[in-house]
């Protein structure tokens, strides 16, 4: 593995920094809330326009700005309601994610319900308000118990260097995104044994997420699952404690070969190595 290297680029200059005082993880938390009342009042098309970042993008298939993918669609109808339930934030607050299950309705019947689960990443604006900066999801059958609940505030003594520039760590970050799809190709498993976080949570389609290294190792064993993944951007929170990439991938499942989507999200640990906290699979559609 490459990481030492990695870890050396973000130790430089990692001393005598003074920080403001530390974001809460509530933040996310209400922001997600507050956006899923606005979809409830205007409708997911205007709600997803009103919450975006100018930057923001969503896959339908492949990545696109959010506000010209909503602004070239009628109102989507039906209705949508989600819950967070993995959620941090930055230790300045300007760089967040959140994920939980959502409900998509778009009709009467209980058989019209359509579940899966969201991956949200949000960035600060000028004015410390948190915009939406990527969304994924993915479809898996009704949920058999509910998922748990885990929101941790930033922990101060992970941060790294202060940048003078919004996400100025992206080198790293391409870097280290670059060296795990690089791994990938040698051994997902050892691949996954080295960058997984011990909490890091799997979404995949068709399944309910999972937690933690041994399950996720265990799921992409037992599927017989190879990746093959291209980095396509990424971003540094200017704290240096939470990233996230987002690229495209060739997964062979069993005797399946398909093409899907990534978004990986990325926390810093206490030896200043960078390891995958979340990462989210969603299929392309063929169209």
């Amino acid at each position: 593995m490459k990481r030492s290297i990695l870890v050396a680029a973000v130790l430089i200059g990692c001393h005598g920094l003074v920080f403001a005082q530390a974001a809460k993880v509530s933040e996310v938390v209400s922001a997600e809330q507050s956006f899923n009342r606005l979809v409830e009042r205007k409708g997911i098309k205007e709600a997803f326009l009103t919450v975006a970042d100018p930057e923001g993008v969503v896959f339908r298939p492949h990545v696109v700005k959010i506000s010209d993918f909503y602004n070239s669609i009628d109102k989507q109808p039906g209705s949508l309601t989600w819950q967070p339930k993995f959620a941090r934030i930055s230790a300045n607050g300007d760089l967040a994610f959140s994920a939980g299950p959502y409900v998509y309705q778009n009709g009467k019947a209980d058989t019209d319900k359509v579940f899966g689960d969201y991956v949200s990443v949000w960035r600060a604006d000028q004015d410390g308000k948190l915009k939406l900066l990527i969304d994924l999801g993915i479809q898996h059958p009704e949920p058999e118990k509910e998922e748990l609940t885990d929101f941790k505030e930033p922990d101060t003594t992970k941060r790294g260097a202060a940048s003078k520039e919004p996400f100025n760590g992206k080198t790293i970050i391409i870097n280290t995104d670059k060296v795990f799809n690089h791994e990938l190709t040698v051994s997902v498993l050892a691949s996954y044994k080295e960058f997984l976080s011990p909490e890091g949570r799997y979404y995949f389609p068709g399944f309910e997420p999972i937690s933690g290294t041994d399950k996720v190792m265990k799921f992409l064993d037992n599927e017989g699952i190879s990746i093959s993944a291209k980095t396509l951007d990424v971003g540094r929170s200017t704290s240096g404690d939470l990233a996230y990439s987002y690229g495209t991938a060739r997964i062979k499942k069993g005797d399946i070969v398909s093409d899907y989507n990534y978004v990986r999200i990325w926390e810093i640990d206490a030896s200043h190595r960078w390891n995958i906290l979340l990462e989210i699979f969603s299929a392309v559609e063929q169209q």
